[in-house]
């Protein structure tokens, strides 16, 4: 039986490996990210295989990795929301945003979580489409993408000081708009 095991997931490694290797390298940043990823899927599978099979493997195999890349997401996003969230609130509604972000970055998926979350991300992506791209682009690239001020300066040829410059008027935009969005949520 164990035989049997160790060769499905060999199997699905051999059939797949390229191809999910491939998918996940276009959702990161770097190949060590996507490498480490892919290790976690098949460690995943082969934990899964030897509990119970897996039908449709292809389809298991890339649902998995979807959600290994949003965890990596989610876990560097903590950060990210609890810095826009947090600072974007006046000094007595600290507690009240505290517990918006509590809401947005629980482990648990209630219809309720599930609305809150897309419903941010959704007017994230609204307000960040309304600035200038070169705003745009540095805050996407070194928020959402983890790149250092010198890897984007490396790139674009920009001064780091201007760099500096456009993240901040971003992200004091992004305040201003998730302002809005947590006002309207506080007070529904």
């Amino acid at each position: 039986m164990p035989q049997d095991r160790n060769s499905f997931t060999l199997k699905a490694i051999k059939e797949y490996g390229r191809s999910l290797l491939s998918f996940i390298r276009r959702r990161v940043k770097n190949d060590a990210d996507a490498e480490d990823i892919l290790q976690d899927v098949w460690y995943q599978l082969s934990s899964v295989v030897n509990s119970s099979p897996v039908e449709q493997t292809g389809a298991w195999l890339y649902r998995v990795a979807r959600n290994k890349i949003t965890d990596r997401y989610r876990k560097h996003s903590e950060w990210l929301l609890d810095d826009l969230l947090l600072n974007s609130a006046d000094g007595d509604n600290e507690n009240d945003t505290a517990d918006l972000g509590t809401i947005m970055l629980s482990e648990t998926n209630t219809p309720e979580t599930e609305y809150l979350r897309n419903l941010f991300w959704e007017e994230l992506f609204v307000a960040l489409d309304e600035l200038p791209l070169d705003q745009k682009q540095v805050f996407v690239w070194q928020e959402l993408e983890n790149q250092s001020f010198e890897e984007i300066a490396r790139h674009t040829g920009v001064n780091i000081n201007t760099l500096v410059s456009r993240k901040r008027y971003a992200v004091l935009h992004l305040r201003r708009r998730l302002k809005e969005l947590y006002d309207d949520i506080a007070n529904y």
